[in-house]
């Protein structure tokens, strides 16, 4: 577990770099995700998704600018269909797109309590960094920075303060902000994202021009047809797998997400959490309770942390 008085650096090797370059690739890209482009540059990082035309999630990342290309912290292992699935959209516009996962890495880096809650605002920061970039996750600052680095610099880190960590001890880091990551918490094309904070974590910008999937997310939007919420649950018991439905009182409230440590993250009924709130009837996945958890970037002042269960 990552402790308040440590900056500690994971290496995320399930994140691989995707590059895109050429003369059309702000106005190709624009066209595409939910996020502002325009707003990407050297100081400033993004995330972001591509959805189906039906609004329905396929993949999500963050996009940095690093050395005149717009760059990609993705998943590794769904680089060939991110690529694949973008150069449907090419056309003729000229963009040439790369998997640079050899040769960089995606680094995680987190600082002490004070630290996190000093970032908080400070969302999609960035500047350079060990030859590569950092950025402030501009989903919630308390998460922490992101960096993508030549895999040849991490040996770097340590002059700059961090010691090296654990992979999973980052997830559970995750888990208690209620960031979700990627295709373990979302369905590939079957997800909603205005059912799993992407608007609240700064995915969506609602006055750019158009984008695939737009109608249908902005339909959510306008007329709060969002039926349900991705929210970090603590677990008493074995941690339910990734899709086991949860039951109120016999009926369904959801379904299970990614988890470890005791901490997890469940898709729930909206109906299901009010139920809660006014009678108690308790949320079960199983025999495994589920006490639902405020994430920090939903508290009321914008900067509370959640406290991690005992």
């Amino acid at each position: 577990m990552i402790s308040d008085g440590q900056k500690t650096f994971a290496i995320l090797e399930d994140r691989g770099v995707v590059s895109l370059r050429g003369e059309d690739v702000r106005p190709f890209l624009q066209g595409l995700v939910t996020n502002d482009v325009d707003g990407v540059a050297p100081d400033r990082a993004i995330w972001t998704a591509l959805l189906t035309p039906q609004g329905k999630y396929l993949f999500d990342f963050f996009v940095v600018e690093l050395m005149g290309a717009l760059v990609l912290d993705c998943e590794r292992a769904r680089i060939p269909d991110l690529i694949q699935r973008v150069n449907r959209y090419k056309l003729r516009s000229r963009v040439d797109i790369a998997d640079d996962s050899t040769d960089w890495v995606v680094v995680a880096l987190v600082g002490t309590e004070a630290d996190s809650r000093a970032l908080v605002g400070s969302e999609g920061r960035a500047g350079e960094f060990a030859g590569g970039v950092c950025y402030v996750d501009p989903r919630y600052g308390g998460a922490g920075a992101r960096a993508i680095m030549p895999r040849s610099a991490v040996a770097q880190l340590d002059a700059f303060g961090f010691e090296r960590g654990d992979a999973a001890d980052y997830d559970i880091h995750r888990l208690v902000c209620g960031l979700p990551d990627g295709s373990r918490d979302l369905i590939v094309e079957k997800s909603l994202p205005m059912e799993n904070g992407f608007d609240p974590l700064h995915a969506i910008a609602w006055d750019k021009g158009c984008y695939v999937g737009q109608e249908l997310t902005a339909r959510m939007r306008y007329r709060g047809t969002a039926r349900r919420t991705l929210l970090p649950v603590e677990i008493a018991g074995a941690a339910p797998p990734p899709g086991t439905p949860i039951l109120q009182g016999g009926k369904d409230a959801g379904e299970m997400r990614s988890a470890r440590d005791g901490i997890g993250l469940a898709l729930l009924r909206v109906d299901a959490l009010n139920a809660l709130q006014q009678d108690g009837t308790p949320l079960t996945a199983g025999a495994t309770r589920l006490t639902p958890m405020r994430p920090p970037w939903l508290a009321a002042d914008g900067g509370a942390q959640t406290e991690r269960p005992n």
